[in-house]
């Protein structure tokens, strides 16, 4: 372990468990004191289709992942969809660490539909969670970046966030994912723009998703048996990779979690950062819309 991110702070949302967790704990393997938030210390509950049900992972659950490994995490609870909480959240990692280096804006809701058959609550959900949470926390984060000196931002985001391949997959006429992928893709020109009014403040904005998918426990049900998923390793290397360089020198990118480390030759390690995987090529099904070193 090469100890990247000694002495830094950073939050990541939505990390009691799937990506988020993992997440963290390779950022915290490489030496950060990672902020594990989540809804609440309870499991979650998942709403889709108008039925609710519990998903496994816990705060707890990942700052003992994290300690037992080495690391240091501290807990905090906040519920994005309250303003309070959101709006707070913040200024309570930095009473409690002093700082805050590292902002990962994963947390998200994600229930399918297609456009006909779509609620309004879920829409208004899914613009929350994935353009109104990161804005808000960014706006948050700034200030505090700005007097450190240095600040580095990443926003998850999805392949799905990419101009789908023509002619039109099966996927596409049938998975109900349009409003999910068009904040997606609000997202990807979000963290282009910020990118560009930080830069001279030396805060790095990028964006890191899946090149195919990762079938973590709150996604599982979204994903169909037949279309292609990746390990979670290579999806949180690629977020490391963006968490260290200077802005001048990485920004801006809407990077993906295949094709990035294998075209720029990046090694990926397991999430305690002991073990070096091989390299995986991204698949011949992947979108070819995707740029190798991100767009």
């Amino acid at each position: 372990m090469t100890q990247l991110l000694s002495g830094k702070t950073a939050l990541v949302t939505g990390s009691s468990r799937g990506i988020g967790r993992a997440i963290a704990q390779r950022l915290a393997a490489e030496g950060a004191t990672v902020v594990v938030t989540a809804r609440s210390y309870e499991p979650s509950q998942s709403l889709r289709w108008g039925s609710s049900a519990a998903l496994p992972g816990t705060i707890g659950e990942t700052v003992e992942l994290i300690e037992t490994a080495g690391g240091h995490a501290i807990g905090m609870a906040a519920d994005l969809e309250n303003s309070v909480e959101r709006d707070n959240l913040v200024q309570r990692v930095v009473d409690s660490t002093g700082r805050l280096d590292i902002l990962v804006n994963n947390a998200g809701f994600a229930d399918y539909s297609v456009i006909e058959d779509m609620s309004l609550d879920t829409f208004d959900r899914t613009v929350e969670h994935y353009l109104r949470v990161p804005f808000v926390l960014s706006k948050a984060v700034l200030p505090h970046m700005r007097q450190q000196g240095a600040g580095w931002i990443v926003n998850i985001g999805s392949v799905t966030g990419v101009a789908p391949v023509r002619p039109y997959r099966e996927y596409n006429k049938t998975s109900g994912d349009v409003v999910y992928a068009s904040m997606k893709a609000a997202l990807h020109r979000f963290t282009q723009g910020i990118a560009a009014e930080v830069l001279d403040a030396n805060i790095a904005v990028n964006c890191v998703g899946p090149s195919t998918a990762v079938r973590t426990p709150g996604a599982a049900q979204l994903i169909p048996d037949s279309f292609p998923t990746e390990p979670v390793e290579y999806l949180a290397e690629t977020v490391l990779a963006m968490c260290h360089r200077p802005a001048a020198e990485r920004t801006g990118l809407v990077a993906f979690s295949l094709h990035y480390p294998w075209s720029a030759q990046l090694p990926v390690h397991s999430l305690d950062g002991a073990t070096v995987l091989p390299p995986l090529e991204p698949p011949a099904t992947a979108n070819p819309n995707i740029l190798p070193l991100g767009l």
